[in-house]
């Protein structure tokens, strides 16, 4: 039986009543095939509307009272999109302040039964004359009022909120509340990179998610009924479809955790393409599911931007570029209210001319000039009458380049790709259109992943101008983009880099060339310009693997200096690899990687330049330092080459003389302590160093220490003298702050680290406590694996360990070698999400391993793995 709010029949036990048929909605919602999103939200509401005025008659009383509170449902609640975990937002409105004392102890006793009934509120009490200001520093309950409905009690007053006052206030504050609103939806979208293209997306709050959709409801209300006349509908059974999944896809969230979880990661992802959640394909595929995601939050991403249009701004100061000065240009398109628009008059249509539209795309990556979404929708229309007048070869090159060099070509392709243009254009980019790779480091989409790269690319001179700790970074290799003599190839190839993904089951890069072999052709390169783009793409992930080697190596610089051949090809491998890991999320550049990016750039360049020989320069910058170094304690030069004395010269070249003089001076005071420590801490990054005598699993104890406070290690070297005096040194991250927000806890970390160095067993107590702690369950399952190299180094071998990333899996790998007598001469630690890869340069004897030593030591490292499982 149904019960309507106000109804005479009361109900005896309502939130019995409500928690059965909240049980029925989630049935319906899981079983039936067209019970979706937005029926289960609108049952829900209705749900709530019943339990709400069955508790309100109990405790206000079943007839309306001019002496009770008006009651309003706001918010998602007032919409009648209550999703199955959502807080019920409710306001009470007084006549005056005095009454809030008086209904105090009832307003609190009621909302009290809702909680006890199993639902969070989130409820407001305000004066009728409180309801009438607008404040933008609180512009979100002014937001909440423009979906106000009555409920119950005071009639009179709740009538008057949503009959006279929100009008009132939006008539008076029509252009404020519409900036505030436009301000409040680009700090959200900043929050999230201003993409909707993101991995594990919240499908809430994200560009294009829910609240996106709720802004596009809000904007209709605060526009004059002038404005909303001449508004076009088109597009809103699109916005309508997605809309319905949107809503489904957090109903499957809520249903699913069982409370306002709306982050859709890769579990949700799976679960929810499973069970074909707001879809009616048949197909079941994660990656299938994901895309029409994107698709659907394209749609009201869409809508959202064609709704802020109209929304009433200041007239934009826009510097209007010297090409739309020409009058052939104004015959083509024009600025307007901070948009481009395509020209149209009788019998001419600029959407329908192919180097027109191109033209005009070229001007919007030059100027940053957005161009209109009508303008978007004509060119997207006569897609059929564009393909079949684009012509290939030179002419579409050099108006493709002039897109891809404009500062905001970032901007440009992403319209050109909405549109379908940028696919016309280069069919082989449709292959990764909202493509998800499924890994727990990148951030994006593979398109968008792209369109990152490339604003990263062309950000580089502003990012120096900032205070960012990449600044001194993105000043250097902005240097290396103005000495690009062919820069347009390089965007070319960072626009094709990735399309093999779309096709390739194993390794793209090859695939990538394939494809992008096809598009030179169909562009008109030659063979040199052809070879530079094709060349960049098949090698694109070598400098990021030669990161994980020892950079001071020679041998890893003459290995890497193979795969670019000219100082034009180093450059422009060297700002792709720079922008390549800036896009993979917004953590991944930090500045020791930019800064051993730089330091494999020079030294590279230096060899290809042939500049000096590398025997010379290890002879020559010795000697030198060696004289700069004992100029440091001219009373001490005798002490002091004694202690240099056995060092490698890569101790030489890869430490200041003053820090070289720090560990002199840690070495003389071994008597009195036979362990010195030195801590350097950076909020980005720290570094410890050890001075001591050598002794066995030195490495792995520091390495256990580390570990045990939680600390990143991401590299980590260790020298020793013809005296025994070791100098091991580790750079970690602190991803907790525990060091930032608790200064004391340096001091702790050091004596636990001296603790461990002199008691073999404190480093594996402390590791057993934090394997105890809590660990969240990874998203991706990694096997492990360990492969040796016996080339890459003539003085070491190197092992590469990829294994689950997991506290103390450093401390097992290096208890593994030194029980092996191996000695780490380098370590160079990468985590890629939930992967750890882990390179350590080993020696043995002083020698570097025989053959035959491989198989064992490989056993024992993936046992020392292994001894440890979730």
């Amino acid at each position: 039986m149904q019960h309507e709010p106000g109804a005479d029949s009361p109900i005896k036990d309502p939130s019995a009543a409500y928690r059965a048929t909240m049980e029925v909605i989630r049935s319906r919602f899981f079983t039936e095939p067209l019970y979706r999103g937005p029926q289960a939200i609108l049952a829900r509401s209705e749900a709530a509307d019943l339990l709400v005025n069955s508790l309100w008659a109990r405790h206000f009383g079943a007839e309306p009272s001019a002496s009770a509170p008006g009651l309003l449902a706001v918010g998602g609640y007032g919409r009648r999109e209550l999703f199955p975990a959502s807080d019920l937002d409710l306001l009470f409105v007084l006549t005056g302040a005095s009454d809030e004392r008086e209904l105090k102890d009832r307003i609190r006793s009621f909302t009290q039964a809702l909680w006890d009934a199993g639902i969070r509120v989130a409820a407001t009490t305000r004066t009728l004359a409180e309801c009438d200001r607008f404040e933008p520093e609180n512009a979100e309950f002014t937001l909440s009022l423009l979906d106000a409905r009555a409920l119950a009690g005071n009639r009179a007053l709740a009538d008057r909120v949503c009959g006279e006052v929100v009008p009132t206030l939006i008539a008076a504050e029509r252009r404020r509340l519409g900036q505030r609103l436009l301000a409040l939806t680009r700090e959200r979208h900043a929050r999230y990179g201003d993409t909707i293209f993101h991995l594990e997306p919240n499908v809430k709050d994200c560009p294009g998610g829910l609240r996106d959709a709720n802004v596009c409801s809000w904007i209709e209300k605060i526009l004059s009924p002038a404005v909303r006349a001449r508004r076009s509908s088109a597009g809103s059974a699109d916005f309508e479809r997605a809309f319905a999944f949107l809503a489904s896809c957090r109903c499957f969230l809520h249903f699913r955790n069982n409370r306002d979880v709306n982050a859709l990661d890769w579990k949700a992802q799976d679960a929810a393409a499973a069970e074909g959640v707001g879809i009616d394909a048949e197909v079941r595929d994660p990656a299938y599911w994901m895309q029409m995601y994107f698709r659907y939050a394209r749609a009201v991403d869409r809508r959202l931007e064609q709704n802020l249009e109209a929304l009433p701004r200041p007239k934009p100061l826009l510097r209007v570029p010297e090409f739309l000065r020409r009058k052939d240009a104004a015959q083509e398109f024009a600025v307007e209210g901070g948009q481009l628009h395509l020209q149209r008059t009788d019998g001419f249509d600029a959407a329908q001319d192919f180097d027109m539209v191109l033209r005009a795309f070229a001007t919007v990556s030059e100027s940053g000039v957005p161009m209109s979404h009508a303008s978007e929708d004509r060119v997207e229309e006569a897609l059929p009458l564009l393909n079949a007048h684009m012509e290939e070869g030179e002419p579409l090159w050099r108006q493709l380049e002039r897109v891809l060099c404009g500062r905001y070509a970032g901007l440009a392709l992403r319209s050109m790709h909405a549109q379908g243009l940028l696919e016309l254009t280069v069919p082989e980019f449709h292959g990764i259109d909202a493509l998800v790779v499924r890994d727990s480091y990148h951030r994006y989409t593979v398109d968008e992943h792209t369109f990152v790269l490339l604003d990263t690319l062309h950000g580089l001179h502003a990012a120096g101008e900032t205070k960012s700790p990449l600044a001194e970074w993105a000043r250097r290799f902005a240097s290396l983009q103005r000495e690009l003599q062919h820069p347009g190839l390089l965007y070319l190839a960072a626009l094709l880099h990735d399309t093999g993904k779309g096709h390739a089951l194993g390794g793209h890069t090859a695939e990538s060339a394939r494809l992008a072999t096809g598009v030179l052709e169909r562009l008109g390169r030659d063979s040199f310009e052809s070879g530079l783009v094709l060349h960049l793409i098949e090698n694109h992930l070598e400098m990021s693997a030669a990161l994980r080697r020892d950079i001071f190596d020679a041998e890893t610089v003459r290995a890497f200096a193979a795969c670019v051949r000219t100082p034009e090809e180093l450059r422009m491998l060297t700002l792709f690899t720079y922008a390549d890991i800036n896009a993979v999320h917004p953590d991944a550049l930090t500045p020791w990687k930019a800064e051993n990016l730089w330091r494999l750039y020079i030294q590279t360049a230096n060899y290809l330049d042939r500049n000096v020989d590398d025997e010379r320069v290890d002879a020559r910058i010795s000697s030198d330092l060696v004289q700069r170094i004992t100029a440091l304690v001219p009373q001490e030069s005798r002490a002091m080459l004694r202690f240099l004395e056995g060092f490698p010269q890569r101790y030489l070249q890869t430490r200041s003389p003053e820090q070289i003089r720090t560990h002199y001076e840690m070495s003389k005071r071994l008597l009195t302590d036979p362990v010195q420590i030195d801590l350097h801490w950076h909020a980005d990054r720290s570094d410890i160093t050890l001075v001591t005598p050598d002794r066995q699993l030195l490495f792995a104890r520091i390495a256990g220490v580390l570990s045990s406070f939680g600390m990143n290690i991401i590299t980590a070297d260790a020298f020793s003298n013809a005296h025994g005096v070791v100098v091991d040194s580790f750079r970690f991250t602190d991803g907790f702050r525990t060091l930032e927000l608790n200064p004391e806890e340096r001091d702790r970390l050091v004596s636990a680290v001296h603790d461990a160095v002199l008691d073999e067993t404190a480093a594996a107590r402390m590791i057993a406590a934090r394997r105890r702690s809590r660990r969240r369950d990874p998203l991706v399952r990694v096997e492990t694996s360990v492969h040796f190299d016996t080339t890459s180094s003539s003085h070491s071998t190197l092992v590469q360990v990829v294994a689950q990333d997991q506290p103390g899996l450093l401390y097992a790998i290096a208890q593994a070698l030194g029980e092996a007598h191996c000695d780490i001469i380098v370590a160079l630690i990468d985590t890629e999400g939930d992967t750890a890869i882990d390179v350590f340069y080993l020696r043995r004897n002083g020698a570097v391993l025989h053959p035959s030593e491989l198989p064992e030591l490989q056993r024992s490292i993936l046992d020392a793995v292994g001894a440890d499982p979730f």
